[in-house]
């Protein structure tokens, strides 16, 4: 049974656009509606509503950094759905961690930096999808990790730039490492991309939402931060991949779960929207988090304005 009656909720944000040299050259105030999930009496999700449409996942051989894992490109229809405005933060996993076990054991304070605002790493695949069953019993709303397909789209918000923010990316707009790592003499991971500006490198995570800017659909920390655990199985290429926005797991390696988003470990070319990776699906990293998503009555909420 679900704890509470959802009401629509408006949400406000800024969003901005740099140019190839990443330098901000548009800025715009928007809202999107959602609603606000209640975990305790003073916490909740805040999630927002991401309308139907259609785009093209993957990327072409053009884009630096591509691989053969990110094409070909096709084009996928996605259902409106709910998402999480940030990723989960560690003071939410503690909340559902609290709840009754569906299969497993969370560890109610598995992260690296202990802070309650940031986002929760060092937690499983595994443990991810029971976080979603707790949730989802709870709230007596379905709640689950995005499929793939579902967080490319989201991140892009109608985009086709290798960031929602443009053709690159600077560390005043998200938090990954804006510095050259070299590895036995050679640089192995550039800290700027195409025409942009190096920047800095934290070395942890940082707050939701900590760089104040979100993309056209409300969503915060899409690229960096921590790498987001999705449902999908890994696939080496698109080949084959389901154009209807459904989780891919025919013919998937199960033993490697897809991740997506880049981190704070990671440098520019990993937080595109559309580089994917994976990861042991039983072992917690401490760059890996998650986002939830919801099917719940989003044709009730509407999508971007302002």
């Amino acid at each position: 049974m679900a704890i509470s009656r959802i009401q629509p909720t408006q949400f406000e944000f800024d969003m901005v656009t740099v140019d190839d040299q990443g330098q901000v050259c548009d800025r715009h105030h928007r809202w999107v509606t959602g609603w606000r999930e209640a975990l305790t009496d003073a916490l909740a999700l805040e999630i927002v509503s991401i309308p139907a449409g259609t785009f093209v996942m993957g990327t072409a051989s053009t884009e630096e950094g591509w691989t053969a894992a990110q094409s070909p490109q096709h084009t996928v229809f996605i259902a409106s759905f709910g998402m999480g405005r940030f990723p989960i933060t560690q003071a939410q996993w503690e909340a559902v961690a609290a709840l009754p076990k569906v299969n497993y054991y969370l560890e109610p304070r598995p992260s690296n930096r202990d802070q309650a605002e940031c986002p929760v790493e060092q937690v499983s695949w595994q443990d991810a999808v029971e976080f979603c069953d707790r949730l989802t019993i709870f709230t007596g709303r379905p709640y689950r990790l995005p499929s793939e397909a579902e967080w490319e789209y989201a991140c892009r918000a109608g985009t086709t730039t290798p960031f929602h923010f443009g053709a690159t990316i600077t560390t005043d707009l998200a938090n990954y490492s804006g510095v050259d790592w070299e590895y036995q003499g050679k640089i192995c991971s550039h800290g700027f991309y195409g025409a942009g500006p190096k920047g800095t490198d934290r070395r942890e995570t940082t707050v939701v939402g900590h760089c104040a800017v979100a993309n056209a659909f409300g969503l915060f920390d899409m690229h960096g931060n921590v790498r987001e655990w999705c449902l999908d199985g890994w696939h080496p290429n698109y080949d084959n991949a389901p154009t209807d926005g459904s989780v891919w797991v025919a013919g998937a390696d199960t033993a490697r779960r897809v991740v997506r988003g880049g981190s704070w470990n990671s440098g520019p070319r990993t937080c595109r929207s559309a580089f994917r990776a994976y990861a042991n699906p039983d072992r917690g990293l401490y760059d890996i988090g998650l986002r939830v998503v919801s099917s719940w009555a989003q044709d009730d909420f509407g999508s971007a304005g302002g």
